[in-house]
């Protein structure tokens, strides 16, 4: 049996490339409910049906940050699967509401990529992230450095 590969090293990541994740999750009212009371987030219009069908959008609005945090860990076998850090998170835009039963899919574009100035075993990645739902519409963007080990150094 072949062992899968998790992420990429330095050397491998090509600047102006695409990357269409192969993950993708279908939001379930669970899902959000559990994620508005861990990250203690009670605004009713995640988790009250009355409140939200008198607002903006007319339904449960999924909590944002619970779309980023998805929509990242999508990224993980393909982008940070051989980080050391991801350095910062930076321009996250809420690009479109996330409802309830919509599924969720990301694509990568890498930006540029430089040497480390202190060690010589690993690189920056600078990357932006589209999440997008099944409809083709895009709901959350946001870029990201990610420090990666190089090949000649992975244990």
């Amino acid at each position: 049996m072949k062992q899968s590969i998790l992420g990429l090293y330095f050397e491998d990541f090509i600047v102006g490339e695409e990357i269409k994740h192969s993950l993708s999750k279908t939001i379930f009212e669970s899902d959000n409910n559990l994620f508005s009371l861990l990250t203690m987030n009670h605004h009713p219009v995640h988790t009250n049906l009355d409140y939200a069908q008198n607002n903006e959008h007319g339904k449960i609005l999924v909590v944002g940050t619970l779309v980023f945090s998805i929509v990242v860990g999508m990224t993980v076998p393909d982008i940070s699967g051989k980080a050391i850090a991801n350095l910062g998170y930076e321009d996250v835009k809420h690009l479109g509401p996330v409802f309830i039963n919509d599924t969720l899919y990301a694509k990568t574009k890498i930006i540029s990529k430089r040497e480390s100035k202190s060690k010589t075993d690993r690189g920056i990645v600078y990357v932006e992230t589209i999440g997008y739902n099944q409809k083709g519409e895009d709901v959350i963007s946001f870029r990201r450095n990610v420090l990666i080990k190089k090949r000649n150094y992975a244990e």
